[in-house]
């Protein structure tokens, strides 16, 4: 019988930043028993192995075999720097920026290093194999492999695997395999090919790594959180945001006129149209914002569920909060462009930080990486628009990362549609909310933005592979037809 590995159980164990003491706890056993377990002095009962199977996400198989470490894989994939706002805003087709974009850049840069290759096979492994029909990334990777013959295989059987969202390619040329590459998509369109998270720190460019510092050089300096970024990133910044931000508008434009079912077979009727139509005569103010914001967040959102072109902000699945909240200010207050490009570069800010210290994957951390990510994004824009203080944007942002905790990603049939499009409506909502409590309330907060990104990440790694884009449990068990 195969031994017990208990240096896997301390990788997993430290990757969760838990101390002994606190998984005896969960266990209700001694940290005694956790050392001896983890020395290889003792071996766990078949009950307590369930259960650390359960609490860090992985096959009971794990404990007992070789193969991919997914405990070095959580720390070393995920970029311990602030990247580019341009790596959070990318500009591509949906519906799933993990799905769909991740593996097309995987794709196009495996086939632009095989340029003899007369074929491809592509494995996917994960959330990408068990939601990848639903996604569409079979007919991603096919269109983008084309002219070459490509053959994709759904790999629904290895549970240890170094990220959520892996997939391998290999390149042919008649039957001899001239080169093989394992990439991770880590979540917003963005992708790590294996080995290079080793050497990741060369594409660093902010200096700071937490709201507190960022805050902190701000006031020293007497700057907001667009300057800082600009001032980091040179005016290249600002072409991209403008940009996006026409994308965005775009998108909302042309969810507005459009009508019919989605795609998938689920036979979701496109809302947008109507919701922004459906005006009473005696509206009030109130209804009037709340039927247009939700308006353009379905636009997006099902912009995307139809695999237009969309602005990932910070993904594809939650791509509708930020632009419904602020193109809703924008037609309400007349503010010209250049104020939304500032705007939506502080929204920028918050969604690399939590990119850097949590993540911004369903597959990883659930629908709370997303859609709260989105959130606090739309709810740090609303308040740079009304020129709010840096402690009352941190509060605003701080407040809705909070109320989407433990969150979870489970998309009936996994088409980003059912309960996606209403969770960006109602997220867009929220993020409103949030700024006005903070405006009045910030005074009394006793919890940075900081601590909160970081429980998110924890509350994260702790829930349940099934309820990270999986389709194995909550909405996505439901039998609709």
């Amino acid at each position: 019988m195969a031994e017990f590995n208990g240096k896997f159980l301390k990788k997993l164990r430290i990757a969760k930043k838990m101390s002994q003491t606190e998984l005896a706890l969960m266990l209700g056993i001694s940290n005694r028993a956790v050392s001896k377990w983890e020395t290889e002095l003792s071996s766990p009962s078949s009950k307590n192995i369930f259960r650390l199977a359960n609490i860090f996400s992985v096959s009971v198989d794990s404990f007992f075999e070789d193969g991919y470490d997914r405990a070095d894989m959580i720390t070393s994939v995920k970029p311990h720097f602030m990247e580019s706002m341009i790596e959070l805003y990318k500009i591509g087709r949906g519906p799933s920026s993990s799905h769909t974009i991740g593996p097309e850049k995987a794709c196009e840069a495996f086939k632009k290093k095989n340029p003899s290759a007369d074929s491809f096979k592509v494995i996917l492994y994960g959330s990408l194999a068990k939601t990848g029909k639903g996604h569409g990334t079979d007919d991603v990777i096919k269109k983008t492999l084309l002219p070459k013959k490509c053959t994709i295989e759904f790999n629904l059987a290895d549970d240890i695997i170094p990220h959520p969202n892996t997939m391998e390619l290999f390149a042919y040329v008649g039957n001899k395999e001239i080169d093989t590459a394992r990439v991770f998509s880590i979540g917003g369109g963005s992708i790590v090919f294996d080995g290079e998270h080793k050497n990741i720190q060369r594409t660093s460019v902010y200096k700071h790594g937490s709201f507190k510092d960022i805050a902190e050089y701000c006031k020293h300096n007497d700057i907001r959180l667009w300057q800082y970024a600009l001032e980091t990133e040179g005016p290249t910044l600002n072409d991209h945001i403008a940009l996006v931000w026409k994308t965005m508008k775009t998108s909302i434009k042309r969810g507005l006129a459009d009508d019919g079912e989605l795609p998938g077979g689920l036979g979701v009727k496109k809302k947008a149209k109507v919701l922004y139509s459906s005006q009473h005569i005696d509206e009030s103010a109130e209804t009037r914002e709340n039927r247009l914001v939700c308006a353009y967040a379905f636009a997006v959102s099902e912009q995307n569920a139809s695999g237009e072109t969309i602005t990932t902000a910070p993904t594809c699945g939650s791509a509708g909060v930020l632009p419904a909240v602020l193109y809703y200010q924008q037609q309400k207050h007349g503010f010209p462009d250049e104020k939304m490009y500032k705007a939506l570069i502080t929204a920028g800010v918050i969604g690399n930080l939590i990119k850097t210290n949590a993540s911004i994957s369903g597959a990883e951390c659930g629908c709370q990486a997303e859609i709260g990510t989105a959130c606090a994004m739309a709810a740090a824009a609303l308040a740079e628009l009304f020129e709010l203080d840096i402690d009352k944007i941190e509060y605003a942002a701080e407040i809705a990362i909070e109320h989407h905790l433990g969150l979870t990603c489970d998309p009936i049939c996994g088409l980003v549609q059912i309960p996606c499009i209403e969770r960006n409506a109602v997220a867009a909502m929220r993020a409103i909310n949030a700024v006005s409590l903070s405006s009045l309330l910030y005074s009394t907060r006793k919890i940075s933005l900081d601590k909160v990104i970081e429980t998110m990440h924890k509350t994260g790694l702790d829930m349940h592979h099934s309820y990270k884009e999986t389709s194995e449990a909550g909405l996505a068990t439901l039998n609709i037809n």
